[in-house]
């Protein structure tokens, strides 16, 4: 029996080996089939194990771009890769450290929340970012002065907690989900996270009583372990007293609706940063929020001033990463995608559909969103520096674009 099994598998086998071997003959095979063949004589078809539906997704991770070159990274992760850990009222899935070793700056989770459902008190020795990307939740703080927030944020909002800030996010509609970004990779280290219920139910009831003035007999149903997301039902009141509401300049909370989109040249999509300019208590996080057309380019530039994190929302895309010394590659991107392109690094991402919009979001652990415009960097040096340097006619380095594209339309 162990035989027949043996050579049925063997027989399998060579029948995909000899259909891979009649494809490539007859001019199919090629990286739109998930296959390593460049249709120029390099590669050759795969035969061993693989996921033939992860290969067809990343065609550049099959060799696709004849530029790549040299040793990059992984710089890609997926929260479909991610173990997602279910509660009573939603649930969580994270991309730490440990999934995404290049992201050392930012870690990131998405997280959902049934209607009332609680994402209990707790505070972060690290900020914590939040973006609405369904339903509508309800966020409250507390900071050192005693000053309190309590807001309503919906489809397209966001939030800050600076560290240390004590907080809760609770779901307002029946179904909630938003992305959460800490500025530190190793957010899962002890001693990130510290939850309220965790914290009283491992301090003598003898001290609770005294602390808070309260018989002791009111703690003994605190929950342990903690449940990080726990069922409730709406029943809203108001907060007053202590150091009073926070100043509007020092929100916690963004509303898309009061902010004017950026002017974009390249017409190629819109474009919205969130940091310090526009959102003054975001001073560790800096974000932007980008639809890019289908066909459309974020041009070729890099960040001075730190890493760069990506979540996709929507839509595909590609991007290849330039990290110096000769070595560069390119990642395939789809929806519920995360990404980080080292400090400095030059890339582009292009939107591969032909049809529908690319969205995604973009975070550095900075207070402000500065890139360079490779082109613009050209166009505002000396022409004929640029010609020598590059070989190219000095009328095409005369003629390129002084300002900054962003977003260009598909050309």
């Amino acid at each position: 029996m162990k035989l027949l099994q043996v050579s049925s598998a063997f027989l399998a086998a060579s029948c995909a080996s000899a259909t891979a071997i009649e494809r490539r003959q007859s001019g199919g095979g090629g990286f739109e089939d998930g296959q390593p063949i460049d249709g120029s004589g390099k590669g050759a078809p795969l035969l061993g194990g693989t996921n033939h539906q992860i290969d067809l997704q990343n065609p550049d991770n099959l060799g696709q771009q004849g530029t790549d070159a040299g040793v990059v990274p992984n710089l890609k992760w997926s929260f479909s890769d991610s173990h997602t850990r279910l509660l009573k009222g939603g649930w969580v899935r994270e991309q730490v450290v440990t999934d995404l070793p290049s992201s050392r700056d930012i870690a990131s989770a998405q997280q959902h929340l049934t209607k009332g459902s609680i994402r209990e008190l707790h505070w972060h020795r690290v900020a914590e970012w939040g973006y609405v990307y369904a339903g509508s939740i309800l966020i409250s703080a507390v900071n050192e002065d005693g000053q309190f927030e309590v807001a309503k944020l919906e489809v397209g909002d966001i939030w800050y907690f600076p560290k240390g800030a004590g907080h809760t996010v609770q779901g307002l509609e029946d179904e909630n989900e938003f992305l959460l970004v800490f500025d530190d990779g190793n957010f899962d280290a002890v001693g990130t996270t510290f939850n309220v219920d965790d914290w009283i139910s491992h301090t003598p009831k003898s001290v609770l009583a005294k602390n808070f003035g309260i018989p002791e007999s009111v703690f003994g149903s605190v929950p342990s372990p903690n449940p990080y997301i726990l069922p409730a039902t709406l029943d809203p009141h108001d907060v007053t007293g202590g150091g009073g509401q926070l100043p509007r300049n020092a929100s916690y909370a963004y509303y898309a609706k009061d902010h004017a989109l950026e002017n974009v040249p390249g017409e190629g999509g819109t474009l919205r940063i969130v940091d310090s300019t526009t959102f003054p208590a975001a001073k560790t996080i800096a974000a932007t929020v980008v639809t890019l057309a289908p066909g459309g380019l974020r041009e070729l530039h890099w960040h001075p001033n730190a890493e760069e994190w990506l979540y996709f929302h929507k839509g595909q895309a590609r991007a290849t990463v330039f990290i110096g010394n000769a070595a560069a590659r390119t990642f395939d991107f789809r929806a519920g995608d995360t990404g980080v392109f080292p400090d400095n690094s030059g890339h582009y991402i292009e939107n591969t559909s032909e049809t529908e919009d690319l969205v995604w979001i973009e975070i550095y652990k900075s207070d402000r969103v500065e890139d360079i415009s490779l082109t613009q960097w050209l166009a505002l040096t000396p022409a004929d520096i640029v010609a020598n340097t590059l070989k190219i006619p000095l009328d095409v380095a005369e003629g390129l674009v002084k300002e900054k594209q962003l977003l260009i339309k598909n050309r």
